[in-house]
């Protein structure tokens, strides 16, 4: 899976005012990416604010990014949840021609055990057309999936291809790098501890902040894969203040606020998220301002 190595961005949602999907903006938000040197593009993740889109939304957004990509960059589709059995449904009805891989959410709230995480994950490696990553974010679904885990699904069913590790412990993250079969990818979920994860044998990144700055952040991500470990580090610290303040007040709220200061894309939100404050929107919008300029 060549096409998910380097810096993949977790796309947003743009609203309008009336808060229905903005299709403009969700073009040129593509076109920015693309523009700005990202390796692939990830459809309907947590960024986009997917539990609040209807079907029919989720569909336009699908069909908005499509086609707006044109063939250009390899597309990831988010296809989760924690009902199992309407996850397997939904890989199994859906069309999946314009997408290179889906990205699997661990089952949030109902808490499973490690077991329940490996059975659910067996059955949509044997119910998915195309290759599976495993997503572990423990902040968002309450439970961690734990490096042995991770790594009997690698080994257990050759099309689950990559992890998604946000856990934020790059300990874990070693952990798996450590004892994972050769092909299997380790992709930062965690845009802090990104460039520590190459640099420590990861595949790159499913970013946040890289929709915000793709170009500054690819080319971090480049520099560590190449091990020009100065360089990459300088676009680092560069970028540091900017990540901690986009999910100071929760995602997708910072990186919106950096589209709105960028002119690309409006700052809305669906409840029950709301707008970061205006301190912190401030800060955003001179960060911004001072690395654009």
């Amino acid at each position: 899976m060549q096409s998910l190595i380097g810096t993949g961005v977790a796309l947003i949602t743009p609203f309008k005012k009336d808060l229905s999907v903005d299709v403009d903006a969700l073009k040129r938000i593509v076109n920015f990416q693309i523009e700005g040197g990202i390796d692939y593009l990830v459809v309907l993740g947590t960024t986009a604010e997917t539990a609040t889109l209807t079907n029919d939304e989720k569909e336009l957004v699908i069909q908005t990014v499509v086609e707006a990509n044109n063939k250009r960059l390899p597309l990831v589709l988010g296809v989760g949840g924690n009902n199992t059995h309407q996850v397997v449904e939904e890989l199994k009805t859906r069309d999946f021609k314009d997408f290179v891989a889906v990205l699997s959410v661990s089952p949030y709230y109902n808490k499973p055990t490690q077991e329940g995480i490996y059975q659910h994950f067996k059955a949509i490696a044997e119910a998915s057309p195309i290759p599976v990553i495993v997503y572990n974010v423990p902040g968002r679904t309450g439970s961690n999936m734990l490096p042995a885990t991770v790594v009997r699904l690698a080994n257990d069913f050759s099309n689950i291809v990559a992890i998604k590790e946000a856990a934020g412990d790059i300990v874990q993250a070693m952990k798996i790098i450590q004892n994972k079969p050769k092909d299997f990818l380790v992709i930062s979920g965690d845009d802090m501890v990104t460039l520590p994860m190459v640099l420590a044998g990861g595949a790159g990144v499913i970013s946040v902040i890289g929709e915000g700055f793709p170009k500054e952040f690819s080319s971090m991500v480049r520099l560590g894969l190449e091990r020009k470990v100065d360089e990459a580090y300088q676009l680092h610290y560069l970028l540091a203040d900017v990540i901690d303040m986009i999910f100071e007040q929760g995602n997708p709220g910072g990186i919106k606020e950096v589209f709105k200061a960028l002119g690309i894309a409006d700052h809305y939100m669906r409840l029950p998220l709301v707008n970061v404050n205006e301190d912190l929107a401030s800060r955003i919008q001179k960060f911004v301002a001072k690395v654009v300029n």
